[in-house]
C-alpha cells in the first residue's frame, strides 16, 4: 500500500468539527460546534461517496462523540455525544433527531469534553470541565462511579480495559482508576495540559500500553504502572487527538494543521490540512482508514488503499487547497526573507525527516512554506507565509517566552491586572482556556476571554470565517467561540470583575441561534412523509413550500441584526404558515415548526399581532395543538416555552406576554419536567423576562403587579427546591433577585410564604459555583435590609 490519500471530503457541518468516530468501513460519525451530530453512511465504493443525515440537533455546540458497539437490545450500536450543555445524549444510529433519545445522562455541571466506551460496550466514560470524570452503565443509564481528585478540566478519558480507566487532565496529570471509581495512582511527567489518550496495540515496538499528548506538542508513551518508555516529537503546537491503527501505527492531530502517522518512534507521513486546527482523528478498526475533523467545518476520510481513494481530481483539489492556504508569519517564527533560499533549494536538498518544513523565497518575493514527504521523497507546498493583520511583528517577552501580545486584563478593582500572553499562531479558545486555568478564574469567563483576544488582535488569527450567532444570550447558554470571528461587542480592554453585581437583571433574554437550512429541510421531509401516508389535509402545497423558502432569508437577516424588521410581508406569511402547520400536523412532527415559531417570536411583531380568520391568536392555536399536554415530547414543550421568551424582543410581543400572563404561566407551570435540563432552562429564562418586565419603570404598579410577582415567586422557589442544574438554578435566582427589587412587601412574602432563606441554603449546598454563591449573597443582602 502507498501512503494515505484523501478518500472523501464530507461537507455539511456549518462550524468546527470537534469530534469524529469511525466504527466500521461504512459508517463515520461527527460532532460539531454547529450543535449537530451527523451520521455519514458509505453509499458508493469507487469513488467513495457518503450520504449524510443528522442524528441529533441541540442548542449548543457538541464537541465529544463515541460509538458503543452492538450489544443485546442495540443491534446497531449507540451514538454517544456530549458538549456545552453538559448533557450526554445516547441515541441509536437510525433514530430520527426529532424522536426522543435512548437516554440523556445528567450529572456533569459543565461542558462535556471527552467520551469513550469500553470495548465490550458495557460502560461509558465521560470527562468534563467540572474537574470530574464519570462512569455510566449502558442500559441502566445511571452514573455508576464518580472519578474525582482532578485539579482541572478532564480533557481526555480512555476505557482501557474492563479493569482500568485512564484520565488526562488540565493539571498536567494522568490518573488511573477502576471502573468502580477506585483511584489507583497518578502518572506525572507531562509538562502541560493533557489533551488526548490512546490505547496502543500489544505489538507496539516501544512496549508501551498507552499514549498521551497535549499542549506541549509531545506524544508520550507509557506503561500502565507510570513508566515512560518513549516520546514522539514532530508536532509544532497543541496535539488534540490520538488514534491507533490496526496495523500498529499511531495517528495524531493538532493545532499545527496536520495529521501525522507514526510507526514506532518515527513519523512516516504528515497530512497537512487547509485549516488552523485539526481537532480530532479516528481510525477504522477493520480497514485502517482514518477520519479527521477540522476548523474548516469539514470531515475528511483518508485511505492507503487505492480502490478507496478519491478520484484524482478530488485529491488534487485537496492538495491545491493546502498549497493556497495562508500561514500566519507568527506560526513559523522569525522569517528573515533576505536570508531565505530560493526555489532551487527544493531541487538540490532533501529533507531530513518526515514533516520537516522549510521557508522558500519565491521568485515573486513572497515566502512559501514547503513540507518534506519521506514517502514521496519530495517537497510539497503547504501554504504562503503572510503578515497577520494587527501585529507589529515585534515580540514581547513574558516569563522567558516571546509572544505577539501580552495583554493586561483587569479582573478586580484595586488589584494588579493579570497577564494574558497570546501568539497569533494560537487558537483564541485554547489561549483563553489556559489563561482561566492558570489564574483559577471561573470557566464562565471562557467566551468573554476568547472574544476579548479576537477583538484586540483585530481578527488576526487566520482561518475560516463563519457567520456569527444571530444574537448571544447574556447568561451564556447560547454563546460560543468561533475561530476567526471578531465580535463587535467584545470587551475592548477589560473583563468584568470576578464578582460583578448581578442584580437586578434589566435586559431581556432570548435564544435565537438556529440552523434555518436544517429546519427548512426537515419540514420538507416531514411534508413528504405526510403525503406518502395519505394525510392530504395536512400536506403543504407547492405555494406554501415556496412561502417557507422565501421567509428564510429575511428571517436570517432579522436575527443577524438582533433587531426586528417591522411587519415584513414574507415574515407575516411565515407566521400564517407556521400556525397552519401547528393546526394540522401530528404532534410527533411539530418540532421544526415550533423551532420556526421560536425564531419568528424574536424576529417580528407579526406573531404577537397575528389573528386567524376566526380571531384566534397563535397562543390559542398552540393550546389547541396540545403541545403542553404531551409530556412524552418535552422538546416540543421546550421550544414553545422558548417562543414565549422570545416574545419579549418586541414591544408588541411584550404586550402580548403581559396580557396573556395567566394562560402562559399556567401552561408552563403545568408542564414542567424538572428532570429535563433544557426545558427547565427555557422556563427559568421566561421567568427572568417576566421579572424584568414587572420591574421596568413603565410597568404599572398596583395589586395586579403584586399578585403576579407572588405567582412568579412561588413558581421560582419551587423550581429552586428541586433543580440542581447550575444554569437553571442561576437563571432562577436572577429572576428571584430581580423581583425582590419591587420592595419590602415582596421581601416579606418571599421569606415567610415561600421559604426563600431555606431555598438559598439548599441551593448553596447543592450547586457549588462562584456565580451561584455571588447571586445568593446579593439576594441575602437585599432581604436583610
Amino acid at each position: 500500500m502507498t501512503g494515505f490519500k484523501l478518500s472523501a471530503s464530507l461537507e455539511e457541518h456549518e462550524d468546527d468539527v470537534r469530534g469524529v468516530a469511525f466504527p466500521h468501513p461504512k459508517l463515520v460519525l461527527s460532532a460539531s460546534r454547529d450543535a449537530t451530530v451527523r451520521v455519514w453512511k458509505l453509499v458508493e465504493q469507487e469513488p467513495p461517496r457518503y450520504d449524510c443525515s443528522i442524528s441529533s440537533h441541540g442548542s449548543s455546540f457538541v464537541n465529544a462523540i463515541a460509538y458503543a458497539p452492538p450489544i443485546k437490545g442495540y443491534p446497531d450500536g449507540l451514538i454517544v455525544s456530549g458538549g456545552k450543555d453538559s448533557i450526554i445524549e445516547v441515541r441509536e444510529p437510525g433514530r430520527e433527531p426529532d424522536r426522543d433519545a435512548e437516554a440523556l445522562l445528567l450529572g456533569h455541571a459543565h461542558n462535556v469534553c471527552a467520551l469513550d466506551v469500553s470495548a465490550d460496550g458495557k460502560y461509558i466514560v465521560s470527562g468534563s470541565w467540572d474537574n470530574s470524570a464519570r462512569v455510566w452503565g449502558v442500559g441502566k443509564w445511571e452514573c455508576d462511579a464518580l472519578l474525582e481528585g482532578h485539579q482541572g478540566s478532564v480533557w481526555a478519558v480512555l476505557a482501557y480495559d474492563q479493569d482500568t480507566i485512564i484520565t488526562g487532565c488540565a493539571d498536567q496529570s494522568i490518573r488511573i482508576f477502576s471502573p468502580t471509581g477506585k483511584f489507583l495512582h497518578t502518572i506525572k511527567g507531562s509538562s502541560d495540559v493533557v489533551r488526548a489518550l490512546c490505547r496502543l496495540p500489544a505489538n507496539h515496538p516501544s512496549g508501551a500500553d498507552f499514549a498521551s499528548a497535549g499542549n506541549d506538542g509531545i506524544i508520550r508513551l507509557w506503561k500502565l504502572d507510570g513508566k515512560q518508555v518513549g516520546e514522539l516529537h514532530g508536532h509544532e503546537s497543541f496535539v488534540y487527538s490520538l488514534a491507533s491503527l490496526p496495523s500498529g501505527e499511531l495517528v495524531s492531530s493538532g493545532e499545527d494543521r496536520t495529521v501525522r502517522i507514526w510507526r514506532g518512534s518515527e513519523c512516516i507521513q504528515t497530512i497537512t490540512h487547509p485549516a488552523i486546527s485539526v481537532w480530532a482523528v479516528a481510525a477504522c478498526p477493520e480497514n485502517g482508514d482514518i477520519v479527521s475533523g477540522a476548523s474548516d467545518k469539514k470531515v475528511r476520510v483518508f485511505s492507503q488503499a487505492k480502490e478507496r481513494q478519491a478520484a484524482p481530481e478530488v485529491v488534487q483539489a485537496f492538495e491545491d487547497s493546502v498549497k493556497s492556504s495562508s500561514i500566519p508569519k507568527q506560526q513559523v517564527g522569525d522569517v528573515q526573507k533576505e536570508r531565505l533560499p530560493g526555489p532551487e533549494f527544493l531541487q538540490q536538498k532533501s529533507g531530513t525527516k518526515e514533516g520537516q518544513v522549510v521557508m522558500i523565497k519565491e521568485d515573486d518575493g513572497s515566502v512559501g512554506a514547503y513540507q518534506w514527504s519521506q514517502g514521496a521523497q519530495s517537497w510539497a507546498s503547504v501554504g504562503t507565509v503572510v503578515d497577520a493583520v494587527g501585529s507589529s511583528g515585534k515580540k514581547t517577552d513574558y516569563l522567558g517566552k516571546d509572544y505577539d501580545y501580552v495583554f493586561d486584563v483587569d479582573i478586580e478593582d484595586g488589584k494588579p491586572p493579570l497577564k494574558l500572553p497570546y501568539n497569533l499562531s494560537q487558537n483564541p479558545y485554547e489561549a483563553a482556556t489556559k489563561f482561566i486555568q492558570d489564574n483559577e478564574l471561573p470557566m464562565t469567563y471562557l467566551d468573554q476571554v476568547a472574544n476579548f483576544i479576537t477583538a484586540n488582535t483585530q481578527g488576526a488569527t487566520l482561518g475560516q470565517t463563519s457567520q456569527g450567532p444571530a444574537a448571544s444570550d447574556p447568561l451564556g447558554t447560547e454563546s460560543r467561540y468561533r475561530p476567526g470571528e471578531s465580535s463587535s461587542n467584545a470587551p475592548a480592554t477589560t473583563l468584568p470583575p470576578s464578582r460583578p453585581k448581578i442584580l437586578p437583571q434589566t435586559t431581556y433574554l432570548s435564544i435565537k441561534t438556529a440552523n434555518l437550512r436544517t429546519i427548512r429541510k426537515k419540514i420538507g421531509e416531514l411534508n413528504g412523509q405526510l403525503r406518502e401516508e395519505g394525510h392530504d389535509d395536512a400536506v403543504l402545497s407547492d405555494a406554501q413550500l415556496a412561502t417557507l423558502e422565501q421567509m428564510i432569508k429575511p428571517l436570517e437577516q432579522c436575527l443577524a441584526r438582533s433587531a426586528t424588521a417591522g411587519t415584513d410581508k414574507q415574515l407575516e406569511d411565515g407566521v400564517q404558515l407556521v400556525t397552519e402547520i401547528l393546526s394540522t400536523w401530528p404532534a410527533g412532527q411539530l418540532l421544526p415548526a415550533l423551532d420556526l415559531l421560536r425564531l419568528l417570536a424574536a424576529a417580528t411583531p407579526s406573531l404577537a399581532t397575528y389573528r386567524s380568520n376566526d380571531g384566534r391568536t397563535f397562543l390559542d392555536i398552540l393550546v389547541e395543538s396540545k403541545v403542553f399536554e404531551d409530556p412524552d415530547r418535552p422538546n416540543n414543550i421546550m421550544l414553545a416555552v422558548r417562543a414565549f421568551s422570545n416574545l419579549f424582543e418586541t414591544s408588541e410581543g411584550r404586550d402580548f406576554a403581559d396580557r396573556e400572563f395567566d394562560i402562559i404561566h399556567t401552561l408552563v407551570e403545568g408542564s414542567a419536567d424538572r428532570s429535563n435540563r433544557n426545558l427547565t432552562i427555557a422556563v427559568t429564562t421566561l421567568c427572568v423576562n417576566y421579572a424584568v418586565l414587572f420591574t421596568s419603570d413603565t410597568y404599572p404598579s398596583g395589586q395586579r403587579l403584586m399578585d403576579r410577582s407572588q405567582v412568579l415567586l412561588a413558581h421560582l422557589t419551587n423550581i429552586a427546591r428541586s433543580t440542581v442544574d447550575s444554569e437553571a438554578v442561576y437563571r432562577d435566582l436572577v429572576a428571584v433577585g430581580t423581583l425582590l427589587g419591587l420592595g419590602e412587601e415582596v421581601h416579606m412574602t418571599a421569606k415567610i410564604d415561600h421559604g426563600l432563606l431555606e431555598v438559598l441554603e439548599r441551593v448553596e449546598k447543592a450547586v457549588k459555583e462562584p456565580r451561584i454563591k455571588s447571586v445568593v449573597g446579593e439576594i441575602r443582602g437585599m432581604v436583610a435590609r
